[in-house]
């Protein structure tokens, strides 16, 4: 699993390896030099791909865990006819690939014209079902008399879920961040689809543009290192959450 990324970055700081790349393989530059990322950011707009990548993960991140926690919360924990017939109808459409809704979901937003817009990642981010479905099963680990005793209080269920359950949920938080974040920075076909300016492209398909364009595509080192670049963010983020990804996993399989 290491190898093809110790390969990449190595690949990334050989200059030798700017026309092409040597065979078989090596797994150490053969002159070592930063002129790979140099040349990266002097001809992709690195900066202004990972800004818009920025904006539309964080965003995408906002929507959809604000909804994950309060549809949650509502499954577990407040008793409504047919709960569970909503639950279930929910995970139904994980069933269901994105290849199969991708073209009509695409002609609805241009309908709404909503094309080249990030909109079109927002909107669809108020249905995360599997942090819906990872909420709910966090939740269940919480007790219910919480929630008893700040109703005997006065307090209302909005109340409740952002004052008492919310606050307890950081493990079950940081975790759907890590995986919504992956999933969204390294998005690469519906950005590609509902996006066609390039002052709005995203790093993942403006990248991959620009090194078509320009024929950068036959240049390994300035792929390799746009691809480490590309990486750099999404590493952070997980080394700093980790351990509250295995501890909301370990968590989230508990029954009350």
């Amino acid at each position: 699993m290491i190898i093809p990324f110790f390969w990449m970055i190595a690949t990334s700081f050989d200059e030798s390896a700017m026309l092409q790349i040597s065979f078989p393989p090596s797994f150490w530059p053969k002159k070592a030099s930063l002129l790979p990322y140099v040349m990266t950011f002097r001809n992709i707009a690195m900066f202004r791909y990972i800004l818009n990548s920025m904006q539309v993960t964080l965003g995408v991140i906002a929507v959809s865990i604000t909804s994950a926690l309060a549809a949650g919360y509502a499954l577990s924990k407040i008793p409504f006819r047919g709960r569970n017939f909503v639950l279930l109808g929910a995970l139904a459409t994980l069933m269901v690939p994105f290849e199969v809704t991708m073209v009509p979901t695409f002609f609805l937003f241009k309908m709404l014209n909503l094309t080249n817009s990030y909109l079109a990642f927002y909107l669809p981010a108020v249905n995360y079902v599997f942090g819906t479905f990872f909420a709910k099963q966090y939740f269940d680990t919480i007790p219910s008399s919480f929630r008893e005793s700040a109703l005997i209080d006065g307090a209302n269920d909005l109340l409740i879920c952002v004052r008492i359950y919310v606050p307890l949920c950081g493990a079950l938080a940081a975790t759907l961040v890590v995986l919504q974040f992956l999933g969204v920075w390294n998005d690469f076909l519906w950005p590609l689809i509902i996006l066609n300016s390039p002052a709005k492209y995203t790093v993942q398909v403006g990248v991959a543009m620009f090194t078509w364009d320009r024929g950068m595509q036959q240049m390994p080192a300035i792929r390799m290192a746009s691809s480490c670049i590309v990486i750099i963010p999404v590493l952070i983020l997980y080394l700093f959450l980790q351990r509250y990804i295995v501890e909301s996993i370990a968590l989230s399989g508990i029954k009350q």
